[in-house]
């Protein structure tokens, strides 16, 4: 549905973000990469959704993830057991830092279905090192097209870093979604840039 123009109201309770859809249709060259770094990729096979869903939390909370905790178990479990969904851990020292997502499950595609990094490694060129590994992988496999989408709720460089790694924009979406925040999906806590808008009984309930 087409929204018209100006301002749209967007009830109380409820988040929306402007989502860019993002592709490349063949493999990019490898960008320039920090040679000394400390990361290490991990393939993690048939992931427990209970680890899968701790390192969700970690890498996305801060932006709002929040797709995969609302998703009924055995759909996760359907997608994590797959041999067309590649997950990966970031480590460092043998902590998990980061994550990686491919999802082949379409035909001749790749979505980059999830990627990210904690606070602890941002900043340190380790997102450029992780891209150059999943633009590797995915381009692996023959696919014709490697994509991704990123939101107004994601890291505020995001977008910009998909473009210089050779995405090319193509669609622009509006997503209205519950606030996972009123729920107990995430603590109230989380995303302090996104303030929380809470439904007029849940106002007075804390007011």
């Amino acid at each position: 549905m087409l929204l018209s123009n100006g301002y749209s109201d967007v009830p109380p309770g409820k988040l929306a973000s402007v989502v860019t859809c993002l592709e490349m249709l063949e493999k990019p060259l490898r960008r320039p990469e920090r040679a000394d770094g400390p990361w290490l990729l991990r393939r993690i096979v048939a992931p427990d959704p209970t680890w899968y869903r701790g390192i969700f939390r970690r890498v996305g909370l801060e932006w709002l993830w929040f797709s995969r905790l609302v998703m009924p178990q055995r759909e996760l479990e359907a997608i994590l057991l797959s041999a067309d969904n590649e997950v990966y851990a970031v480590t460092v020292d043998g902590r998990e830092e980061g994550l990686l997502e491919l999802d082949y499950r379409e035909a001749g595609q790749c979505e980059l279905a999830f990627f990210g990094l904690t606070a602890a490694v941002r900043g340190q060129g380790a997102g450029r090192w992780l891209m150059n590994r999943a633009a590797e992988r995915a381009w692996e496999r023959p696919i014709d097209r490697f994509w991704v989408h990123t939101c107004t709720h994601d890291h505020p460089g995001a977008l910009a870093f998909y473009l210089r790694s050779g995405f090319r924009a193509y669609a622009r979406r509006v997503e209205v979604a519950d606030d996972p925040r009123l729920s107990g999906l995430a603590p109230a806590c989380a995303a302090a840039h996104i303030p929380i808008i809470a439904p007029t009984v849940e106002r007075e309930r804390h007011s």
